[in-house]
């Protein structure tokens, strides 16, 4: 993780030649698991935060008003010297820009599904269409807005949560309907080779209801039991999937599960927020295990992991500003880059605790973010 590069000194220096460039929303946990497997890596995301740009070189931040890849100014970052041709590996960000990864491969290898496989499991309908064929539970979906309750409205191809609403009396343009299901939510890590998976771990996310945001993205701590006739049949049509829509690398999976039984509600096709729980030793390094499943190689197991980890995203809960020199708290990852103003809203940076249970995981994340926005709270009123 970021505080062992850290410590172990694994940052890049200016003569160094990355072999990779990475691009994502935000690229630091991609670029920290790289530098675990010691890898070089180039990063390019929206805030080119500090911690990023230690693992990272260059670490290049694209201007953006809406939390959206903004096409010209990636080209533009990408034809620079040292990232011309380089291969690309692409995070979150892209499940709603298929086109946009089609063009980018036409001009480097690009590393992570396709963008056809894209943009076959981020349509909901065809996506819908999918998991009917195979048999797999999901909710309903609507291109408009049903009669009655009991609907939330999504904008497809979106990550992050902060974009589900409850439904009201019409859908904007890329948006769909999608039936309320009961149940917890829970997520599979896999990796993939275009035919069959291999599980990674279950983890247990929340979320940070805001102001017209109530499933903003809060967290995830895991790993979770994975053994009994629930996670079987979950990685089970996992397989099933990824044998239909060639899926490859590393991927997620979102469910509800509850008394009733499970539902699939939808697959990230790319490396997520869950990399923070379960790339940590003796897990292989999971940017390595990710590039090698996109060749079409799978390792034969992987070593169960120890504890439990949560990591949980801090949002500003006013306006703060963040003085030079600030030093974060080793159990923090995602650190702006100090002077900062961080407007109310906006994610702070994200806690990461260890424990020996997942409740304890997500206890002690809880107590570490409380002190810290304590901490922020008493410097903003002196």
């Amino acid at each position: 993780m970021v505080q062992d590069a850290f410590r172990r000194g694994w940052s890049l220096t200016p003569t160094a030649v990355p072999e990779f460039v990475v691009v994502a929303l935000s690229a630091r946990a991609l670029a920290a698991s790289a530098c675990r497997g010691e890898r070089r890596v180039a990063a390019i995301d929206l805030f080119a935060d500090a911690d990023t740009a230690a693992l990272a070189d260059p670490c290049l931040a694209l201007p953006s008003r809406r939390l959206r890849i903004p096409a010209g100014a990636l080209r533009r970052a990408l034809a620079s010297h040292g990232l011309r041709g380089l291969p690309l590996v692409h995070g979150a960000g892209f499940e709603d820009r298929p086109d946009l990864l089609a063009a980018l491969a036409r001009d480097r290898p690009v590393i992570g599904n396709r963008a056809e496989t894209v943009a076959r499991v981020k349509d909901p309908f065809v996506f819908a269409d999918l998991l009917a064929r195979l048999g797999i539970p999901h909710p309903e979906v609507s291109p408009s807005l049903p009669d009655g309750g009991g609907w939330l409205v999504k904008r497809a191809g979106a990550s992050g949560g902060a974009h589900i609403r409850s439904a009201n009396s019409r859908l904007q343009a890329g948006h769909y309907a999608q039936r309320r299901m009961a149940g917890r939510p829970l997520s599979l890590l896999f990796l993939a080779d275009g035919r069959q998976i291999l599980p990674v771990g279950f983890s247990r996310q929340w979320v940070a209801p805001a102001p017209r945001q109530p499933c903003r993205y809060g967290g995830a701590v895991g790993p979770l039991a994975s053994s009994g006739g629930t996670a079987a049949a979950m990685i089970d049509a996992m397989s099933r999937i990824t044998e239909a829509a060639g899926l490859v690398g590393l991927n997620s999976a979102d469910f509800l599960a509850g008394p009733a039984g499970w539902c699939l509600l939808e697959i990230n096709p790319r490396p997520g927020a869950t990399l923070d729980l379960f790339d940590r030793p003796p897990m292989p390094s999971l940017f390595d295990l990710h590039v090698a499943a996109c060749a079409g190689e799978l390792p034969a197991d992987l070593p169960p992991l120890a504890g439990c980890r949560a990591a949980m995203v801090i949002y500003a809960k006013a306006p703060i500003l963040l003085p030079e020199g600030l030093h974060w708290p080793d159990w923090t990852a995602d650190r702006s880059r100090t002077p900062a103003a961080i407007p109310m809203g906006a994610p702070l940076c994200t806690v990461l605790a260890d424990a020996g249970t997942v409740v304890e995981a997500r206890r002690l994340a809880g107590r570490r973010s409380r002190d810290l926005c304590l901490r922020h709270t008493v410097a903003e009123a002196a």
